[in-house]
């Protein structure tokens, strides 16, 4: 992680690049919304619990911007 975190990068997220390449293909809008699961730094991770708590969270904020 150092090695990225020297070019100012900060997160490692799999599925947010295909996402938008796609997206700009197609011309369509897209948005990701993303949480924090683990830290590669401190090597710390959330519980079950607080996983789905934010992912609660994430999907109240989607479902009030497609409104």
């Amino acid at each position: 992680w150092k090695h990225w975190a020297n070019y100012g990068i900060l997160a490692v997220e799999m599925e947010t690049a295909v996402l938008y390449t796609l997206a700009a293909k197609f011309q369509v809008n897209a948005l990701s919304i993303l949480t924090v699961s683990d830290s590669l730094v401190t090597r710390e991770e959330t519980t079950s619990k607080e996983r789905q708590k934010t992912f609660n969270q994430m999907v109240e904020v989607a479902l009030k911007l497609v409104e």
